[in-house]
């Protein structure tokens, strides 16, 4: 696993190493050791990500000549050898403390400041990957940068006036593209596996709003993040037939989540290792892993969505689905470059990307829509059919305005009878215990289906949501001081709940569409003046 140094790309080279640096005659993968093993499953931490988040004092050669020294003596403690071996020099989790003269929007405008990062100096042995530019992080346990959140954060940064950071973000993903070739679920080594939605593109557009001639900067970096999600296409020519995150559909490709370990996450071992314990064979275990590691890519982590038998964890099968928010992302990319060619006077290569997103959203209306639910849907590879899991990524389309006006109408319909709850819009119809499933709403996906309504025109219910999600965010803001990573809906009394560690506070994406929808609200409150 390979470790980023700050600097230029002539730096990165020199510097590229592993968390696992030389160390007199061998490598030391720390985390294909027995040390990091038995600290996992031995839960000296709750939450597995904190040991991966630390740096140990010495390299890890030596540690683990010294574990292999004292770990059968009399009286060896595992968790004071950790206290003693390892420190948090990278980014501790910050608390918030609360101004209660401050409205909710004011807090989050005056804690940009704590949430911002970088540019980073290189911490020996450290997971983290450093980054040569300022960059704004979620909050609570992370505390590095994430793929998709970004995006949304940048949203709220663009409303407060914050261009440069927001500039500086899209640097640091353009120096994460250059340096390794994709854009890494967040900014650690363990995550250099997989990458997350494929956000990128639209944070390129937000900054080309006002002057279209951004797209011709960042045009190298983002044909090289659509040639990472496009690699294997030509492998995979056979109907129903993946290679890496591609798939073949009769008529043209589309994409799917992709890790390409089959290893317990590095972050969540021991609860993955406890997920696989009831499999019988190796094999098994392997798939289900990389299975949850495609969920992690996803961005939604977990949820029924991915599930092969209806209420099973144990059965998510996120490689094996054919996604309608990726497919409609990659689409985005797809017109983008085009785009971008446009702008350079490059006509054919114009036409070839135009004719890519035609092909795709032919594609996705054959494959996608469900014609009997009225709703885009995901598709099961095994089944060679939609699935039957209802889920706000059916809004995807229509913020990307793939959808007919008759689709969008019966979105709208759908999402308004069945999603939108007390306290905005639900993830899914179903309640799994897994943290993108019902009772939860997330900031990212009122977004989504906010502006994919506005897009076809419907301005009541577009306001409704913003309007019931925005009070639910203050109602918890004045109970708690706090700005969440999600919320529980259909509760509004409660705070959300599920999944594989305690909510977050902080928070960027949820402090980013709260300015966006502010914004949005008076913009339209200022167009009816």
């Amino acid at each position: 696993m390979h470790r980023l140094r700050l600097s230029f790309f002539f730096l990165f080279l020199l510097t590229l190493a592993c968390r696992t640096e030389p160390e007199s005659t061998a490598e030391v993968d720390f985390y294909k050791t027995q040390l990091f093993e038995d600290i996992q499953l031995q839960a000296v931490f709750p939450d597995s990500k904190t040991l991966v988040d630390l740096v140990p004092k010495q390299p890890y050669g030596s540690l683990i000549a010294l574990y292999e020294q004292q770990k059968d003596k009399p009286g060896f403690d595992l968790k004071t050898f950790v206290e003693e071996q390892f420190s948090d020099q990278s980014m501790a989790t910050l608390s918030f403390a609360t101004d209660t003269t401050k409205t909710m929007y004011e807090h989050i405008s005056s804690i940009w400041s704590k949430l911002t990062r970088g540019p980073d100096s290189v911490i020996p042995h450290s997971s983290r990957l450093a980054l040569p530019y300022a960059y704004v992080v979620p909050g609570g346990r992370f505390q590095e940068i994430y793929y998709w959140d970004s995006y949304f954060t940048m949203e709220g940064l663009l409303v407060d006036g914050e261009e440069k950071l927001a500039t500086q973000m899209v640097d640091n993903f353009s120096y994460l593209i250059d340096t390794i070739g994709f854009i890494p679920n967040g900014t650690r080594d363990y995550f250099l596996s997989r990458s997350q939605p494929p956000f990128y593109t639209l944070m390129v557009d937000a900054l080309a709003r006002k002057d279209r001639s951004v797209l011709s900067k960042y045009h190298p970096q983002l044909l090289k993040e659509y040639e990472f999600w496009m690699a294997g296409a030509a492998e995979a020519q056979a109907p129903f037939n993946a290679k890496n995150h591609v798939v073949y559909l009769e008529g043209g490709h589309l994409n799917r989540y992709w890790d390409r370990e089959n290893t317990p996450r590095q972050e969540a071992f021991k609860e993955d290792i406890h997920l696989a314990s009831d499999l019988g064979t190796e094999a098994e275990k392997a798939n289900l892993y990389a299975n949850l590691r495609a969920g992690a890519a996803s961005g939604w982590d977990y949820s029924s969505r991915w599930f092969a038998v209806d209420g099973e964890f144990g059965s998510t099968t996120t490689t094996t689905i054919v996604p309608v928010d990726l497919n409609s992302l990659l689409y985005f990319t797809e017109i983008t470059l085009a785009e971008a060619y446009g702008i350079q006077g490059d006509t054919e290569n114009k036409d070839r990307f135009m004719k890519k997103a035609e092909v795709r959203k032919k594609t996705i209306q054959e494959y996608l829509w469900d014609n009997d639910l009225q709703f885009f849907m995901d598709y099961d590879l095994k089944l060679k059919n939609t699935t039957d899991e209802l889920t706000l990524a059916g809004a995807f389309p229509l913020f990307f305005k793939l959808a007919s006006p008759e689709q969008a109408q019966a979105v709208k319909d759908r999402l308004m009878a069945d999603f939108l709850k007390d306290g905005g819009l639900v993830t899914t119809l179903k309640h799994s215990g897994q943290q993108w499933d019902a009772p939860n709403g997330w900031a990212p996906l009122q977004w989504i289906a906010v502006k994919g309504l506005l897009n076809y025109g419907y301005e009541e219910e577009a306001k409704e949501i913003m309007q019931r999600w925005l009070a639910l965010n203050e109602k918890v803001y004045e109970n708690t001081g706090k700005m969440m990573e999600k919320y529980n809906v259909e509760d509004i009394s409660l705070l959300s709940g599920g999944g594989e560690y305690e909510t977050q506070d902080g928070f960027g994406w949820t402090n980013g569409v709260a300015l966006g929808f502010k914004a949005l609200l008076e913009q339209l409150e200022a167009q009816k003046d």
